[in-house]
């Protein structure tokens, strides 16, 4: 047997990942990673008395290939003599429908798959091939979105399934390298697809996986290695910290303001998932430092945290609240007016430099903006990252800092770009987000006076 082989059996041993006689469904893709892990797992059944079942979901946003994929993971589990089951599901129209990005309704209909799958196969686990890569790669892609320690702490060897909490999945791979998968197939001639999207750049994560990870791997020291050995720390002592919010919020012996900093931050973000609002390190912070104090979280929704630790939810009248608002279509230049403002535009040519600074007149990134903008009021929950500053702000605080009367900010009118983020808002530095930059080809020029 392959040493590689007896490496992914001691990973599953050691990890208690499988018992003897088990029952598994390998999830497959038809990718290198999930072929790796059938052909690994399947030279490894005999020797534990597993019973292994193939789960494959065409997600069919590849046309032919996608089709290609499924046959492929057929022709496998026929060779392997592995029973198999196959799903289909029209991702990008459940990601329209839902409101989500094409990757997380992809992830929510396979998962809603395997479950299903696992189900009918009476199986109570699922391998999945992630490996020390995507460990990485998601490091990397939370750290950059300010995650905490839950999330610093990556993927776990075995959790249990987001659609059944009956089912475990199981990672086998989580601590090879995607090099070593590759070495793996090319040695044993495992077939595989290739999914194109892999080499694209459009996405985070893949510009991650293609230019930052193989930057990391040649390091030295290896900082490849030290990035997954922070997880496994950060991972460890996260669930240490989840386990002793678990304990307060049951028995509550201790005052909440006597509680270590860590734990009250976790307590708190357990409070808010439960409650389905929105996990926000500085929403955390506010309701940490402030007992009684009601914090704006969304359209008509406020927050407070009484003196025993425990978030109150309310629904705030939103009666002063200007709801008016105006869609425009951008076109080469034109003008509208709204509230007490007149506005005008014009999408130029970027030409680098600085030119002279007019009054009432700034200038964004049209390319960014996009084609159609909202003008609208100041709302509950809205959020705006000012230029110059590295994060996003809500726009409350800003004008809370700023010191603007309360009526005032009712007043503001603030201007919405395609992507529903806000570029512009009366009186205040512009959007960092849609600033003129080196690779700006047309700028928009917004210019406004009283109506």
């Amino acid at each position: 047997m392959n040493d590689w082989v007896k490496q992914v059996e001691v990973n599953i041993l050691s990890r208690k990942l499988l018992r003897k006689r088990e029952a598994l469904l390998v999830a497959v893709s038809g990718g290198v990673d999930s072929m790796v892990l059938l052909q690994a797992l399947s030279q490894l059944a005999p020797r534990h008395d597993w019973k292994l079942g193939v789960a494959h979901f065409n997600h069919q946003l590849r046309g032919r290939s996608s089709d290609a994929d499924e046959r492929l993971v057929r022709k496998v589990a026929h060779r392997l003599k592995l029973p198999a089951l196959v799903g289909q599901g029209d991702v990008r129209q459940f990601a329209q429908t839902n409101k989500l990005s094409i990757e997380m309704a992809a992830r929510q209909l396979r998962h809603e798959f395997l479950a299903q799958a696992a189900k009918e196969m009476k199986v109570k686990k699922i391998a999945l091939a992630h490996h020390a890569d995507d460990q990485v790669e998601l490091f990397f892609l939370r750290l950059q979105r300010g995650a905490g320690g839950e999330g610093l702490g990556g993927m776990r060897w075995s959790a249990p399934s987001p659609v059944r909490a009956k089912v475990q999945l199981i990672r086998p791979l989580l601590s090879e390298s995607k090099e070593a998968l590759e070495r793996f197939a090319a040695e044993n001639k495992v077939a595989f697809r290739e999914d194109a999207s892999n080499a694209s750049s459009d996405f985070l994560r893949n510009r991650i996986r293609g230019e930052l990870i193989p930057v990391l791997k040649n390091q030295t020291p290896p900082v490849f290695e030290t990035a997954l050995r922070s997880m496994e720390i950060i991972g460890a002592e996260s669930e240490y910290v989840a386990g002793a919010a678990r304990d307060w919020s049951r028995d509550r012996d201790v005052a909440f303001a006597d509680l270590h900093i860590a734990l009250q931050r976790r307590i708190l973000h357990d409070e808010l998932r439960e409650m389905d609002l929105p996990v926000d390190f500085e929403l955390i912070e506010r309701l940490r430092r402030s007992s009684g104090e009601q914090f704006s979280i969304a359209r008509n929704v406020s927050v407070f945290r009484d003196s025993d630790g425990q978030i109150h939810r309310l629904e705030v009248k939103n009666h002063d609240f200007r709801e008016e608002s105006r869609l425009i279509k951008l076109g080469q230049s034109g003008q509208c007016k709204f509230g007490a403002l007149r506005f005008q535009w014009d999408i130029q040519r970027h030409v680098a430099g600085v030119g002279p600074r007019l009054s009432c007149t700034e200038f964004f990134d049209a390319d960014k903006v996009g084609s159609s903008i909202e003008l609208r009021h100041w709302r509950p929950g809205d959020r705006f990252q000012p230029i110059g500053l590295g994060h996003e702000v809500k726009l409350q605080d800003f004008f809370v800092n700023l010191k603007i009367p309360v009526e005032e900010r009712r007043q503001k009118v603030v201007a919405v770009a395609e992507n529903e983020e806000i570029f512009w808002v009366q009186g205040l530095r512009i959007s960092d987000r849609f600033k003129l930059k080196q690779g700006t080809v047309r700028k928009l020029k917004w210019s406004w006076k009283s109506a």
